[in-house]
């Protein structure tokens, strides 16, 4: 038979370790498709590398940038795939946890904190990015694409981009209550011109003109010009590459804001 003290116990340790208790829970969660994680894991970079690396390579034989296109693409190709990751994961598993499933609210029941729910849930998303982003990278080094010596640090790069994205769609997600359409309009809206209007497979300046701002305020375009810088030492300005940083963490830490502040909204009203 339990007895007080050691609910008292369990409660505390719910207040001191509950992020980790929402991460473990996502991560048992993942079991159920686990074999869909794994898959694209492995699969992606693969098709990535032989139908966009290799195969149009042929077509570019001089490259881009005075590299391979190979070399060029891969930072990329990288950053677009953890990016996409985290836009996905910022959209229907934050909706789903307050309206189908409704996780956040049964969570919320305990000690835990919506503050600790948020940690958690990023805690469970970084550990997924890590392994993705490892796995595209061993790809990419067995293929040459990247010097194994400065460009692992692509990875945590990636992550950063990732939650630079992720963040301000999970703040939007949870705001709402009910989806009509509007993640489908994400999709083709934002995620979508990013992919292609963010220098992923030509530099930015051959975008048109009237184009260009979308690689300015995609975080794809900031995530894989640092990629390229730690990958093959791309040239640009160091204030240029501050400001990469600085975009990035600035949609991170203000959509990681509003995000806290919207479960919080969300879970206590």
């Amino acid at each position: 038979m339990t007895t007080v003290a050691e609910i008292k116990a369990e409660a505390q340790n719910s207040r001191r370790w509950g992020w980790w208790y929402v991460a473990e829970l996502r991560l048992r969660e993942m079991r159920g498709y686990v074999s869909y994680v794994v898959t694209s894991s492995f699969g992606n970079p693969l098709i990535y590398l032989l139908a966009l690396g290799i195969g149009l390579a042929n077509l570019i034989p001089d490259g881009i940038d005075g590299v391979p296109f190979l070399v060029f693409v891969a930072p990329a190709l990288l950053m677009s795939t953890i990016l996409t990751i985290g836009a996905e994961e910022g959209m229907y598993p934050v909706l789903s946890g307050f309206k189908w499933h409704k996780v956040f609210f049964a969570i919320h029941a305990t000690p835990i904190t919506p503050g600790q729910i948020v940690g958690g849930f990023l805690v469970h998303l970084t550990i997924r990015f890590t392994f993705t982003a490892g796995v595209f990278f061993g790809f990419l080094v067995a293929f040459g694409a990247v010097p194994l010596s400065s460009g692992w640090v692509m990875i945590p790069i990636a992550i950063l981009g990732a939650f630079s994205i992720l963040t301000p769609l999970g703040a939007y997600s949870a705001s709402i209550e009910d989806d009509s359409g509007q993640f489908a309009l994400i999709q083709r809206l934002v995620v979508m011109p990013m992919f292609l209007f963010s220098g992923t497979f030509f530099p930015l300046s051959q975008v048109p003109d009237w184009l260009e701002w979308v690689g300015w305020i995609s975080p794809l375009w900031h995530a894989t010009q640092l990629g390229r810088s730690v990958s093959y030492g791309a040239l640009e300005p160091i204030w240029l590459s501050v400001t990469h940083v600085v975009v990035l963490v600035a949609y991170a830490l203000i959509g990681g804001y509003f995000m806290h502040r919207a479960f919080v909204t969300r879970l206590t009203r």
